[in-house]
């Protein structure tokens, strides 16, 4: 129970944390990192498959933001759809410098720990069927797969990220899916 001398913590709104990080306000961009930089890891990890560029596409992330509000650039609002751009940016930098293949992650040395032989290798050849067949959709495609079905954002707040109308997004959509679905059923 609240009292009437105890304050009700109010998280900040995208809009303010933004007019914070214009005016440089340290505890506003401490904030906007809190918020957004689990998320764009997550989207980095699961398009890239390496902890270490995935850490990397954060950092770099919020680097370059830090540099476009310093110069007086960046958003006037969607201020996650800018950072996802900026990450989705990285991201197709780093396929064409033509990524190696990871190694296994913490998720699959705790699964290693806690299935039978059969299961791993059950699941390994699925996990690597369906990266594989990720891995063949374009890198837009691959994009609105991982923020649609992954990440649990709407068609409208993708198109904002990506830069494309709704349609667009729509379109992908539905042309990864088929080409995922003629890829895993073969």
């Amino acid at each position: 129970m609240m009292r009437h001398n105890q304050r009700k913590m109010i998280s900040p709104t995208a809009d303010e944390l933004l007019k914070g990080a214009r005016a440089f306000d340290v505890e506003a961009l401490g904030n906007i990192y809190d918020l957004y930089s689990p998320g764009i890891y997550r989207y980095a990890m699961r398009l890239l498959g390496d902890d270490s560029l995935a850490e990397d596409c954060v950092a770099e992330t919020f680097s370059r933001f830090l540099k476009s509000v310093r110069m007086g650039r960046g958003p006037d609002d969607h201020l996650q759809a800018y950072l996802y751009r900026i990450a989705h940016n990285w991201i197709t930098d780093s396929y064409r410098r033509q990524v190696p293949e990871r190694g296994m992650t913490e998720d699959d040395e705790q699964k290693d720990d806690q299935a039978h032989p059969e299961e791993l290798v059950e699941d390994k050849v699925i996990q690597d069927e369906v990266r594989l067949s990720l891995r063949a959709l374009t890198p837009d495609q691959r994009q609105v797969v991982t923020l649609k079905y992954i990440e649990g954002w709407e068609n409208e707040e993708i198109a904002a990220a990506l830069q494309k109308p709704v349609g667009a997004v729509k379109a992908l959509q539905h042309r990864a899916i088929l080409a995922l679905k003629k890829m895993l059923v073969e």
